[in-house]
């Protein structure tokens, strides 16, 4: 049975996922799964996330700079007065990904963040859903998609006024915020998020 690692010309392993689009080896080696613990880029990745709601990182990824500059660098302060007008012109710019429910729900988001903060935030709310222990994949078909953290969080998220947040993206946030290790066990990533022993 294939683990789904492959060993780059770096004698790096990585899942298949990472290991030959360079910008996708990048975010892997630099970013995914390493501790995200302030409320700017939580909700940066939670709006991500929601964007990426059916279909594929790699696109996110990519548009990632547009959707700073679209979305005035994920400020739910500024985010959350957008009307109207500025849901229209973010339909219009084809550097991100024109979905009208994706575009409310990230300001609907912002206002929710941003009335978050009288319990102590996003982050820590987010986080406060960190599980007593974390998976460990030995293969890619080994990797959940769901949690009972992440059905709950996205229950308590829904609950707060937050949309876009079913379980499976709650997962997909946790994963990407370091609040699990699904990195595979043979992996060179395994473990060096400080939070999970290898």
């Amino acid at each position: 049975m294939s683990t789904g690692i492959i060993i780059g010309e770096d004698s790096l392993a990585r899942p298949s996922w990472a290991a030959t689009d360079p910008m996708m080896r990048t975010y892997y080696d630099t970013e995914w799964g390493m501790p995200v613990r302030d409320e700017h880029g939580v909700f940066e990745r939670l709006s991500l996330e929601a964007f990426q709601a059916g279909l594929s990182w790699a696109t996110i990824l990519r548009k990632r700079e547009n959707f700073r500059e679209a979305f005035s660098g994920f400020d739910p302060e500024v985010i959350e007065r957008f009307g109207d007008a500025k849901v229209e012109e973010l339909l219009g710019n084809a550097g991100i990904i024109r979905n009208r429910a994706k575009i409310l729900a990230t300001i609907k988001n912002a206002k929710a963040t941003i009335a978050l903060r009288e319990d102590g935030g996003l982050a820590e709310f987010i986080w406060s859903f960190q599980p007593d222990s974390t998976p460990a994949p030995n293969a890619l078909e080994d990797i959940p998609t769901t949690s009972p953290e992440s059905v709950a969080l996205s229950k308590a998220l829904k609950k707060r006024g937050f949309a876009f947040v079913g379980p499976t993206t709650m997962f997909a946030l946790m994963e990407a915020l370091g609040i699990v290790d699904t990195h595979l066990v043979g992996s060179h990533r395994r473990g060096t998020s400080g939070i999970w022993p290898a």
